[in-house]
C-alpha cells in the first residue's frame, strides 16, 4: 500500500482519476479473489503485496475533495473514511459466520464483491475530475459534467491569486505535482503532512493489532476485550461524524489538534485501573481521536494543495503513514514480549498523539489561498472590509475584464477564463 499508494496517487493527477480510480478497483478486487485459490504461503504473500498496489484511498480521496464544497468537506470526509470501521467490523462478523462453515478461501472470494457490484456503477455514474478535463482542455466535456452536476465551471479554476502565481515557468504552478509537493513553497507542509499521517496510522494500527492483547494482560476476559476494539470502531465511526460538523465551522487545525490529543488523553486513561464503563467510553473516544484524526488530516490536505496536484498529495500522505501502520504492531510486540507492564503500551501509543498536535501547528499558510479575503484553506473569510465582496465578484467578472470595444458582443461563456486586465479597469 505503501509503494500503491504514492505511486497511484501520483499517477492519477496524469493519467484521470476515474479512469485510475476504476482501474484500481478492478485491480484490488481480482487479486484478493485470488488469494482463494493461493497453493503456499508464498504464493499467497504475492497475492496480498499485488492486491495492495490498488491505490484506492487516494484517488478517491481527491474526487470527492473536489466535488464536496469547501464548507461540507469534512463531512464528506468523515462519511467516506467511516467505511473503514464499519468494513472492519463487517469483515469480522462475516467470518465468524463464514470461515467455519466454508473455509477461509470464502472469505477472499467475497473480494470479488466489488467487481461485480461497484464496478459498473462507477463506469456508468462516476464523474472524472472537471480540473483534469480542463487541463487536458478538453472543455468540451468538462462543461458537460459540470451540467450534470449543477457546478459553475468557475467553481473548479485553481484559487491561486494572481499576485502569487509565479511569473517564471520553474514556478510550482508549471512543475510536475511531485515537484511541486517538495517545492520550497510546500516543503514544510508536506513534511508535517506526511508524518502527521505516519501517526495517524500508527496509532490506529497499534490499536487494531493489540488492543484486546493489552487488554487480556490487564485481567480483562477474552469477551470483553473484543468488546473493546468493536467499542473503539464504532466510536471512531460515530465520533467523527460528529466532530466532522465542527470542523467544518471552525476549521482544521483546531479540530486536529483536539482529535490528536483526545487519541492521548483515551490511552491514558486505559493505562488506569478504572470502572470497565469508563473504559468503554475511553476506547471509543481513542475511536474518535484515532481515526477521526486521520480522516481530518486528509480532507485538510484536500484543501491545502491546489486541484492539480491534490491526488499526488493524498497519495503521499496515505503511503507514507503506512511506515507508522508497518511499526506499530512490531513495536508493541516487542513491548509485550519483553514482559514490561502493561502500561508501557499504552505510553507509546499516547505519544504520537501529543506529537503530531505540535506538528499541525507548524503547518505553514498556503501560498495558493493568501489573497485578501481568503482563509486558509481556501473560502471566503467570515469578516470582510466593507465592500470587499463586491470589489471580488467586479473584479472576478469575465465581462468587466473583456476589453471595451468587445463587450457589446462578448458574453461570458463557461470554460473560458476571464481576459487579462487592461488599463481601463
Amino acid at each position: 500500500m505503501l509503494i500503491g499508494a504514492t505511486t497511484v496517487g501520483t499517477l492519477t493527477d496524469i493519467l484521470g482519476r476515474r479512469r485510475m480510480l476504476i482501474c484500481c478497483l478492478t485491480w484490488f478486487s481480482v487479486m484478493t479473489g485470488l488469494c482463494a485459490i493461493a497453493t503456499s504461503p508464498e504464493v499467497f504473500g504475492i497475492f496480498r503485496f499485488l492486491a495492495g498496489l490498488g491505490g484506492v484511498l487516494p484517488t478517491a480521496s481527491a474526487l470527492s475533495g473536489e466535488y464536496s464544497h469547501p464548507k461540507a468537506r469534512n463531512l464528506v470526509f468523515a462519511i467516506i473514511f467511516s467505511g473503514f470501521p464499519v468494513g472492519g467490523i463487517l469483515a469480522a462478523f462475516t467470518g465468524m459466520f463464514v470461515i467455519p462453515r466454508f473455509g477461509w478461501q470464502a472469505m477472499f472470494l467475497l473480494g470479488l464483491l466489488p467487481l461485480a457490484l461497484i464496478v459498473p456503477v462507477a463506469l456508468k455514474f462516476l464523474p472524472e475530475s472537471i480540473a483534469f478535463l480542463r487541463a487536458k482542455g478538453r472543455h468540451a466535456e468538462a462543461e458537460r459534467t459540470a451540467r450534470r452536476w449543477s457546478i459553475t465551471l468557475e467553481d473548479t479554476q485553481e484559487e491561486a491569486p494572481t499576485t502569487t502565481r509565479p511569473s517564471a515557468e520553474t514556478g510550482p504552478n508549471s512543475m510536475s505535482p511531485v515537484k511541486a509537493l517538495l517545492s520550497r513553497d510546500y516543503i514544510v507542509a508536506t513534511l508535517c503532512f506526511l508524518v502527521m499521517s505516519c501517526l495517524c496510522l500508527f496509532m490506529i494500527y497499534g490499536y487494531n493489532t493489540w488492543l484486546p492483547e493489552i487488554m487480556r494482560q490487564a485481567g480483562y476476559s477474552s469477551g470483553s476485550a473484543l468488546g473493546f476494539l468493536l467499542m473503539f470502531n464504532l466510536g471512531a465511526v460515530v465520533g467523527q461524524l460528529l466532530i466532522s460538523l465542527a470542523a467544518d465551522r471552525l476549521g482544521s487545525k483546531p479540530i486536529i489538534v483536539t482529535t490528536y490529543l483526545l487519541a492521548a488523553v483515551a490511552v491514558i486513561l486505559l493505562s488506569l485501573r478504572l470502572p470497565t464503563a469508563v473504559l468503554y467510553a475511553a476506547v471509543a473516544l481513542g475511536g474518535v481521536g484515532a481515526m477521526g484524526t486521520q480522516t481530518f488530516v486528509l480532507a485538510y490536505v484536500s484543501k491545502y494543495y491546489p486541484v492539480r496536484m491534490g491526488a499526488t498529495a493524498m497519495g503521499w500522505a496515505l503511503g507514507f503513514g503506512r511506515l507508522g501502520s508497518m511499526l506499530a504492531p512490531p513495536l508493541l510486540g516487542l513491548i509485550i514480549g519483553a514482559r514490561l507492564a502493561f502500561q508501557w503500551n499504552f505510553y507509546a501509543l499516547a505519544v504520537p498523539g501529543v506529537i503530531g498536535a505540535a506538528l499541525i501547528g507548524l503547518v505553514p499558510r498556503a501560498p495558493w489561498t493568501g489573497s485578501p479575503g481568503r482563509t486558509r484553506e481556501g473560502g471566503r473569510a467570515r469578516a470582510l472590509p466593507a465592500g470587499a465582496d463586491l470589489i471580488m465578484l467586479l473584479r472576478d467578472s469575465p465581462a468587466l475584464n473583456a476589453p471595451h470595444s468587445a463587450k457589446k458582443n462578448t458574453a461570458p461563456c463557461a470554460g473560458i477564463p476571464p481576459q487579462p486586465p487592461t488599463s481601463r479597469r
